[in-house]
C-alpha cells in the first residue's frame, strides 16, 4: 500500500514543536513507502484546513524523483521544485496557528509524468498540471496548538 509516514510523529497525533514556527521551523522527516508502478514523479502539498482565512498552504513541491524514500528540508532532492507557500516563502513553513488546535495535512501524489511549472506556480496551477496524471495518493495528518 502506497503510504506516507514520519518517524517524527504518527498519524493523527501532535506534530512536535521543533517542526513549527515556535521551534526550528524545519519539516518533519517524511517516509515514502510502496509507490505504485509507473510513478515518474511525486508532488507534495501540506496545508491547514482550519486556518481563519481558509485553507492555508504550508508546503508545496513537485518533480520529486520516483526513487525518493525520505523527504525533509535539510536534504531535499535537488531535482525537485519547492513552490511558494502562503507565507510568501519558498519551501516549508511550519505550523503556526493563531488560535486553537489546527490540523495539518501532508498529501503525497504519485504521478505518471514530471510536472513543468515555474517555482512561483500556485496550488491551483499544480492541481491543474496533476489532473489526469495521479496514479495514487496518500495522506499523513498531524495537529498542533501553540503553547
Amino acid at each position: 500500500m502506497f503510504e506516507l509516514t514520519s518517524p517524527d510523529f504518527t498519524k493523527n497525533t501532535n506534530i512536535p514543536k521543533k517542526f513549527t514556527c515556535q521551534g526550528d521551523n524545519i519539516a518533519p522527516t517524511l517516509q515514502i513507502q510502496n509507490p505504485p508502478e509507473g510513478t515518474k514523479s511525486f508532488a507534495l502539498v501540506m496545508d491547514d484546513p482550519d486556518a481563519p482565512k481558509g485553507n492555508w498552504l504550508h508546503w508545496m513541491a513537485w518533480n520529486i524523483p520516483p526513487e525518493t524514500t525520505i523527504l525533509n528540508t535539510l536534504d531535499f532532492p535537488t531535482e525537485a521544485t519547492q513552490g511558494i507557500n502562503d507565507f510568501k516563502e519558498f519551501g516549508y513553513g511550519g505550523p503556526c496557528p493563531p488560535n486553537s488546535r489546527h490540523q495539518y495535512r501532508f498529501f503525497l501524489y504519485a504521478l505518471d509524468k514530471r510536472t513543468y511549472l515555474d517555482k512561483h506556480a500556485s496550488r491551483a496551477e499544480l492541481e491543474v498540471a496533476m489532473s489526469g496524471h495521479i496514479i495514487a495518493s496518500c495522506e499523513l495528518n498531524g495537529y498542533y496548538e501553540r503553547s
